[in-house]
C-alpha cells in the first residue's frame, strides 16, 4: 500500500493521549494540515459529550487536522465524509458491502453493532479555523463493556467476524485515500451527491427511531438527512429537523 494523498501529511507514534488532543495541539502551533496523526494506544480515549472510551490496543486511533473554508455547519458535514470514507477502507479491506451500515450522527455498523465511532472537534486560532476529525475502529479487539452507555449499541470488532487482523497503518491509508476522494468530491459537487450516497448506506431509514435532546426525546420515523446535515423525522407534530440528538432505535431509548 504505496498510495497516499499528495499534499497530506502523516504521523504515527506507539502512544499518544489522544490523537484529537495532539491534532490541537499541532494547530495550536500553526499547523494548517491536511494532517494525519496515528498511534498505536490511545490512554486518553473519549467520545462524543466527553464521554470515555476504550481504544485498546491493535485497534485504530487516528485524527485529521484540516482548515476548512466556510463556517461551522459545512466544517461539521465531514462528519459524512469520514462515515463514507471509512466504509469504503473497510470494504476494501473485507471485499464485502452488505455488512456495513451507518447510524447518523457519527457511527458505522458491522452486523448491526458499532464498529467505528468519529468525533469532530472544532476551534480557532491565530491561523483561523481549525477541524480535527477523530477516527476509532476496534480492527482487533472490542472495548470493555463497562465503556458502553445504557441502550447504544453493542460493539463489535473487525477481527471477530473476518478472522484477520488488520494493521493501523496500512488501514490508515486506505482511509487517507478514501477520504481525500470523497472530500475532493465535497468541494466539487457540494454535500448532495454525499448526502444521497449516506443515505443509501443508513440504518433504520423509514423505520420508527427514538431522539433524546436535551430535556426532551422525540420519536419519529427516519424520513431523511436534509442539506444541512440534520436528522428529520417524520412525528405527530409534523416533519422535525434535529441538527443533535442522540439516537436509539424503536420507540425507547
Amino acid at each position: 500500500m504505496d498510495s497516499w494523498p499528495e499534499g497530506v501529511g502523516r504521523e504515527v507514534f506507539q502512544t499518544l493521549d489522544s490523537t484529537n488532543a495532539e491534532a490541537i495541539r499541532r494547530a495550536s502551533k500553526g499547523e494548517s494540515g491536511p494532517a494525519w496523526f496515528l498511534t498505536l494506544e490511545q490512554t486518553q480515549s473519549r467520545a462524543r459529550r466527553g464521554r470515555p472510551w476504550d481504544s485498546g490496543k491493535g485497534n485504530f486511533s487516528a485524527s485529521l487536522l484540516i482548515r476548512p473554508k466556510g463556517g461551522p455547519e459545512h466544517a461539521a458535514l465531514r462528519s459524512f465524509i469520514a462515515a463514507l470514507a471509512l466504509r469504503d477502507a473497510l470494504v476494501e479491506v473485507c471485499g464485502r458491502e452488505d455488512i456495513f451500515s451507518l447510524k447518523w450522527p457519527n457511527d458505522v455498523l458491522l452486523n448491526n453493532r458499532k464498529l467505528a465511532g468519529i468525533l469532530l472537534e472544532s476551534g480557532i486560532d491565530a491561523s483561523g479555523s481549525y477541524l480535527c476529525i477523530g477516527i476509532g475502529v476496534n480492527l482487533s479487539n472490542e472495548p470493555d463493556s463497562s465503556f458502553i452507555e445504557d441502550g447504544a449499541f453493542a460493539p463489535i470488532s473487525l477481527r471477530s467476524v473476518i478472522g484477520v487482523k488488520i494493521d493501523p497503518e496500512n488501514f490508515l491509508t486506505l482511509l487517507a485515500m478514501a477520504f481525500d476522494r470523497w472530500e475532493t468530491q465535497f468541494q466539487q459537487y457540494g454535500f448532495e451527491p454525499i448526502r444521497n450516497e449516506w443515505l443509501n448506506h443508513a440504518t433504520r431509514l423509514g423505520e420508527v427511531i427514538t431522539a433524546k435532546l436535551m430535556g426532551r426525546t422525540e420519536v419519529g420515523t427516519f424520513e431523511t438527512v436534509d442539506e444541512a446535515g440534520a436528522i428529520v423525522l417524520r412525528t405527530s407534530k409534523g416533519l422535525l429537523h434535529l441538527p443533535a440528538a442522540e439516537i436509539y432505535f424503536g420507540t425507547e431509548g
